[in-house]
């Protein structure tokens, strides 16, 4: 029997790839050659055209692509006060051993919510989209982590309990707002407690001065400390990413050492997790999930055009299934195919592709 309730057995993680005349539009407004009016047009124009085809595909999840945005968190950055964004601490990598510098969150200022961070996204899709829309939020990590040695003035900041209690209070606020919109369903992308399995990346740390446990055991309260918040009623989700930036990543590792935390300490709903390659380990971690609770098998790469064959994945979700009932399993791409404007190397067509080839999988499987 197919669930009422997301996630649904065919899902994906949020983002879509943005189609030519949306990076023209946004390459027009930076030059000064439109303003607002035509950006915001040009914006709705693409989110409709979105909706309109994750729904023809057979998705029943929806999201906006998260075309409003730079990047992944930067609604948040743009709607929080005190927030602004100075070089990273880590970098990008890919197959050919080449990288890419990004830049993570600064906090300058006291952290206030200066107006709905996704609520606006939220409102303008919910009349559009005949399936449930999926909200997606940076988790509170991505606030901290990425310049994790000088994430905040200390003029301003003194103490860090300040800062995570400002930083939580704003994601009480936005939860409250959002399920006075009407939103069931908010995912929180979490980057930093899965990049930490990464010997590389805890070296950095540790260079740096930091101790990679601390700041785990530091993000694991500080989303707990959010879900508290959660609005009666609201289905939460986290996605664990390694990194996504033009099919590059940052880091590497298996879920095993963050797993049984991950499942039992943290009261989600549902659990997408990256399980494209085999930077993501296996899938023996799987056994600690609780009952009740889903996991949705990242098993489609949103970083590569090739197409994966329905015999793969169906067989990637029997090797999962040893590990966890079937019932709790559900299906998406490993990340989203553009957490920036720039996206991924492949086409709108692949994409599209995709998505199609996990709604397929998912009726043969599940029915």
């Amino acid at each position: 029997m197919a669930s009422m309730l997301p996630p649904f057995r065919a899902d994906h993680v949020g983002s879509l790839l943005r189609p030519p005349q949306l990076k023209q539009a946004a390459r027009d407004f930076h030059a000064g050659k439109i303003g607002d009016e035509e950006m915001t047009a040009a914006q709705d124009q693409a989110i409709r055209e979105a909706v309109a085809m994750q729904e023809a595909v057979g998705l029943r999840t929806i999201t906006d692509g998260e075309f409003r945005r730079v990047s992944w968190y930067g609604g948040f950055v743009q709607a929080v006060d005190g927030l602004t964004n100075k070089p990273a601490d880590f970098r990008f990598r890919g197959e050919d051993g080449e990288g890419g510098d990004f830049e993570g969150v600064y906090t300058e200022a006291r952290i206030t919510r200066a107006r709905g961070i996704a609520v606006p996204e939220l409102t303008f899709i919910q009349p559009i989209a005949s399936g449930i829309p999926k909200v997606t939020l940076p988790a509170p990590s991505a606030i901290h982590f990425f310049r994790f040695h000088d994430a905040m003035d200390r003029k301003v900041y003194a103490d860090d309990d300040a800062f995570w209690a400002d930083l939580v209070a704003v994601y009480h606020q936005e939860l409250a707002a959002l399920a006075e919109a009407g939103a069931t369903f908010v995912q929180f992308d979490e980057c930093p407690c899965i990049m930490m399995a990464d010997p590389q990346v805890r070296k950095i740390i540790a260079s740096k001065g930091g101790d990679a446990e601390t700041l785990t055991n530091t993000y694991l309260e500080a989303i707990k400390a959010v879900l508290q918040g959660r609005p009666a009623g609201m289905r939460t989700a986290i996605h664990l990413c390694r990194g996504n930036y033009k099919g590059q990543w940052i880091a590497s590792g298996g879920y095993d050492g963050i797993a049984e935390r991950l499942f039992s300490e943290l009261d989600f709903d549902a659990y997408y997790l990256e399980y494209d390659s085999e930077r993501a380990g296996d899938f023996a971690p799987l056994r600690f999930l609780a009952p009740g609770k889903t996991v949705v098998l990242g098993l489609v790469n949103s970083k590569r055009p090739r197409l994966e064959t329905a015999v793969e994945l169906t067989r990637r979700i029997d090797e999962a299934a040893r590990h966890v009932p079937l019932e709790q399993l559900a299906i998406s791409p490993q990340c989203g195919f553009a957490s920036s404007v720039g996206g991924n190397p492949l086409t709108i067509e692949d994409q599209t592709a995709k998505l199609r080839r996990l709604v397929e999988v998912a009726g043969e499987v599940w029915g």
